[in-house]
């Protein structure tokens, strides 16, 4: 299993700073409109608005931009006819991507992934090229640095999860549980009771198995990972870079 490594403490910090320039918050947004379209506006009833709305939350995103985002996809307004479609590709040094987004002109989509890919020593390849090599799991990333290891793998066990991974700095970096797709939404709610500060949940694409990128490589990977993340249409990307 690919743990939590340096490549993916890299990316968290990625994460970071796309929050702060708002970059999340759109994506969010873009997620909740079409959750709340396609299942309606009851995250009750509505597990993809459900796991939208958290992730939104997560990202610090305003309780009132988020039922704008509800009341917009609810109300079916034009011009927001997003569908869900995934890419495969290889990126330097032969890491599997995976690139899940949400678009309204496929044409223009995969133009600029092609474009992305091209231009930091990656391909962009058929439905089914990489995904077998991943997982859909459930995964949840912890802010606990006074935490035992004792302590968060008893919790998830005892809330169903499969594994529980100690980063090689818990004052700066989350931990990493992860769990069944059916079981996310448990696992999430007892980190939640015990009091934990999760930083970031989702449905994600994991990797089976990881592959070891350095040097240039890496620099030129992690260009490429910037390029596709900064698409408009571009949600999620997974790699099995470890």
């Amino acid at each position: 299993m690919a743990g939590h490594n340096k490549w993916s403490k890299i990316k968290h910090r990625k994460a970071v700073v796309d929050k702060r320039r708002g970059k999340v918050w759109t994506k969010c947004s873009k997620a909740i409109i079409v959750a709340a379209k396609n299942g309606g506006p009851d995250p009750a009833s509505n597990l993809s608005l459900r796991y939208a709305i958290d992730e939104a939350r997560y990202a610090n995103m305003p309780r009132d931009t988020i039922e704008r985002a509800i009341q917009k996809g609810a109300g079916g307004g034009s011009g927001d006819n997003y569908e869900p479609v995934r890419y495969e590709g290889y990126g330097p040094g032969g890491v599997a991507i995976i690139v899940d987004a949400l678009t309204d002109n496929r044409t223009r989509t995969v133009g600029d992934l092609r474009l992305a890919f091209g231009n930091h020593g990656g391909n962009l390849g058929n439905s089914g090229s990489v995904g077998f090599m991943f997982q859909a799991k459930g995964r949840i990333l912890v802010d606990a640095p006074q935490a035992s290891e004792d302590r968060m793998m008893e919790l998830a066990i005892e809330a169903g999860a499969d594994d529980c991974i100690k980063p090689d700095d818990p004052a700066e970096e989350p931990w990493t549980i992860l769990c069944a797709v059916t079981q996310f939404q448990s696992v999430k709610d007892a980190t939640e009771r015990a009091g934990l500060k999760i930083a970031e949940a989702e449905i994600a694409m994991v990797a089976n198995d990881s592959v070891t990128v350095s040097g240039e490589a890496a620099e030129e990977l992690s260009e490429l990972i910037d390029a596709i993340e900064d698409l408009d249409d571009v949600q999620k990307v997974y790699t099995n870079a470890g």
